[in-house]
């Protein structure tokens, strides 16, 4: 958000905080999804008008789970189903998914809770690596910070990991050989026996990737898309809501209308009143 227009809503007693992560070529995500790539087709100069104006223009590709996204329900299968029953791979002819895709993700404007794990237990730099958060960890979360989850909420889920976004090494993000922090299968159970709308967190695949396992297998994403049909959100940063101890809050999320699509670039913000 321009500083400008935060200075304003801060003024106006509320506070905006940005949870997307800025998109850049060569910045970490999943192997599994095509890269983010930006070029300028058009630079200045290249036509100019009569009066002497010229414009510039970009083109983008990228995959629509790279950055902070949100994973449509058309996502992941398991043994051949999708949330709805329906055949995953006929669902998909076409090449879209017409009954799930991402096209069909509402905006969002929940309450929103952060559950800060590592500050709740006593590692606030964060989990270590390949660390299964479990369902205990998450009630002792709850419990510290002296909040509560209700039916329709946003969950988000401070690991830690988020740290390591920025790091030159963009191996250290994606950890591969340390395996990444996250929710487990458990955990996931945990949210969604709460009726959350959507889980999010700061790692790159949500839920925990042991060491040297990568994306073999994905428990939490079955669990929370498949059976329950809850939304997934990655590649968040929790840094400065967690600093600032903000626990509760306004979620503002309005994916992209991709028809037919698997998942969508997201910008989250939470909304608090305060200076």
């Amino acid at each position: 958000m321009p500083d400008d227009v935060l200075i304003e809503a801060v003024a106006q007693g509320v506070r905006v905080f940005d949870l997307g992560r800025v998109l850049f070529v060569g910045m970490p995500q999943s192997p599994n999804h095509p890269h983010y790539w930006h070029a300028l087709p058009r630079r200045h100069g290249d036509m100019v008008r009569a009066d002497g104006g010229s414009a510039s223009n970009d083109i983008i590709t990228m995959g629509t789970h790279v950055g902070t996204h949100i994973d449509a329900l058309s996502h992941v299968s398991q043994d051949g189903r999708l949330f709805d029953g329906s055949d995953a791979y006929e669902a998909s002819s076409g090449g879209r998914f017409i009954e799930l895709g991402a096209h069909t993700i509402p905006a969002m404007v929940r309450r929103g809770v952060l559950l800060d794990v590592p500050a709740a237990l006593g590692t606030p730099e964060g989990c270590p690596p390949g660390y299964e958060i479990t369902p205990d960890d998450l009630e002792i979360t709850l419990e510290r910070q002296g909040g509560s989850i209700a039916a329709g909420d946003v969950v988000l889920i401070r690991s830690g990991w988020g740290r390591h976004f920025d790091n030159p090494d963009r191996s250290v993000f994606i950890g591969g050989e340390s395996g990444v922090p996250g929710v487990g299968e458990a955990g996931a159970r945990w949210l969604a026996d709460r009726g959350v709308v959507a889980a999010g967190a700061d790692t790159i695949a949500f839920e925990c990737l042991p060491p040297g396992a990568g994306h073999s297998v994905l428990p939490a994403h079955r669990v929370l898309l498949v059976n329950a049909g809850i939304y997934i959100m990655e590649t968040l940063d929790l840094e400065e809501l967690a600093a600032q101890r903000v626990h509760e809050f306004v979620f503002v999320a309005s994916p992209l209308k991709f028809y037919g699509a698997t998942g969508s670039p997201v910008r989250p913000l939470a909304v608090t009143s305060g200076a």
